[in-house]
């Protein structure tokens, strides 16, 4: 929960080849209910089941959750301007497959450099690319007006398509998906400090939700953090753990 925040509209996953967070939006139970509902639809993943096509099968399970939010609007006039974003990574050996729509993000750590591997879908975003495009630069003030007005998010409508993408995954990378409520409060080179130094994927969250706290915590605070390893050396592994709003539904 964030410091200023009477209900939480997050919802995360942690499996051991599904991660994912979902930030909702849409007033009171409207974001709980879009969050809680895309990753409850993508947990079916999280499996054993070899697949050749890792990014069709993740774009496939978040059409199918758009699907389920379009279902649930009709049937829910009053959850009509819901909506969340998703970051969500799929593994299959050393590829990994990337899903991400809105503005939580995606970071990597490899070689101890730190990389933000998603683009964040809002309007100052658009805006200062539209004019890189064209050799000018956008207005600050502008931009700052618009940076959290997103253009894109999954809200049961028609053409809501994520950006999807093929990686490797190398032993000793580690992954952070988080919502705004930590990349807000937390700049990077903190959370490139505090991945470097938390041996723990557990104890890196912990951190890095303390320091979103710390500074303020404006909106609710959802973080994974994934390592790369062999699978010799995942020597018990207790289960996927779901947070936020998807715990609850």
């Amino acid at each position: 929960m964030g410091c200023s925040r009477e209900n939480n509209e997050d919802s995360g996953y942690a499996g051991a080849r599904l991660i994912a967070v979902a930030d909702g939006m849409g007033g009171y139970a409207g974001g709980e209910v879009a969050s809680s509902t895309v990753i409850g639809s993508l947990r079916s993943l999280d499996t054993d089941e070899r697949t050749d096509d890792l990014v069709g099968s993740l774009g496939r399970a978040v059409a199918e959750a758009n699907e389920k939010l379009r279902i649930v609007r009709e049937e829910r006039p009053d959850l009509s301007r819901m909506g969340t974003t998703l970051t969500a990574m799929l593994w299959a050996g050393t590829s990994v497959a990337l899903a991400h729509i809105g503005d939580s993000r995606g970071y990597l750590l490899r070689d101890g450099e730190l990389f933000q591997i998603t683009q964040d879908h809002t309007m100052d975003e658009l805006l200062k690319a539209e004019a890189e495009q064209s050799g000018g630069t956008a207005d600050p003030a502008e931009t700052s007006r618009l940076s959290h007005v997103l253009y894109r998010v999954l809200d049961g409508r028609d053409d809501r398509e994520p950006d999807l993408r093929l990686r490797e995954a190398r032993l000793g990378d580690r992954y952070l998906l988080c919502s705004d409520g930590l990349s807000g409060p937390v700049d990077a080179q903190t959370i490139y400090e505090v991945l470097t130094a938390e041996a723990e994927p557990a104890g890196a969250v912990r951190r890095l939700i303390e320091i979103a706290r710390d500074n303020g915590g404006p909106d609710n605070i959802t973080g994974v953090v994934a390592d790369v390893v062999e699978a010799d050396h995942l020597t018990e592994h207790s289960g996927p753990t779901t947070v936020g709003a998807a715990a609850q539904a």
